[in-house]
């Protein structure tokens, strides 16, 4: 194992638990201020305004995007192997270093793409129509947070399956 590898694989974990948490807190605030509308509107007939809003452009965003790396770095993404595991080891190897090499094109095209999108959305400082000022582009900056560390994920495992020279 090379001190390059090793590096990669470690921040390419941190990286991806980090967005885990992120998104998990997400998801914890997402459920809280929910409850609290409904809780709010049944006993008070009222509710914190923005709540659609906030909970479509913000906690969804993160709770979908985020987590993307640590899902990879685990391996749990949907595969179908019935076909592909039947073939030898070297096969298999050479076909899972494509399909990460496709995953990194696709995934590092969304990651540019959107990267583009929070720049100009910043610059505009993009809002949403609502009844009061909705800014929506802190939230086009969690897309291209969790593509670029769901490359650095395939990255990380592409190496991994080199070095351990079979498919994960």
């Amino acid at each position: 194992m090379t001190t390059e590898e090793t590096r990669l694989e470690v921040f390419s974990t941190w990286l991806s638990k980090a967005t885990l948490a992120a998104s998990t807190l997400f998801l914890a605030l997402m459920a809280l201020h929910v409850t609290l509308d409904v809780t709010l509107r049944f006993l008070i007939g009222t509710s914190f305004p923005g709540t659609l809003e906030v909970v479509s452009f913000y906690y969804m965003i993160g709770v979908v995007f985020l987590p993307l790396a640590y899902v990879e770095l685990q391996r749990e993404h949907i595969s179908v192997d019935v076909l592909v595991g039947r073939f030898p080891a070297g096969v298999q190897l050479g076909l899972y270093l494509f399909a990460g090499l496709l995953g990194l094109a696709y995934f590092g095209l969304l990651g540019y793409q959107s990267l583009l999108d929070a720049v100009r959305a910043t610059g505009r400082l993009e809002t949403a129509m609502a009844n009061f000022t909705f800014y929506l582009w802190p939230s086009r900056w969690a897309l291209p947070l969790g593509f670029a560390a769901m490359c650095l994920a395939t990255l990380a495992n592409m190496i991994k399956a080199i070095r351990l020279r079979h498919a994960l």
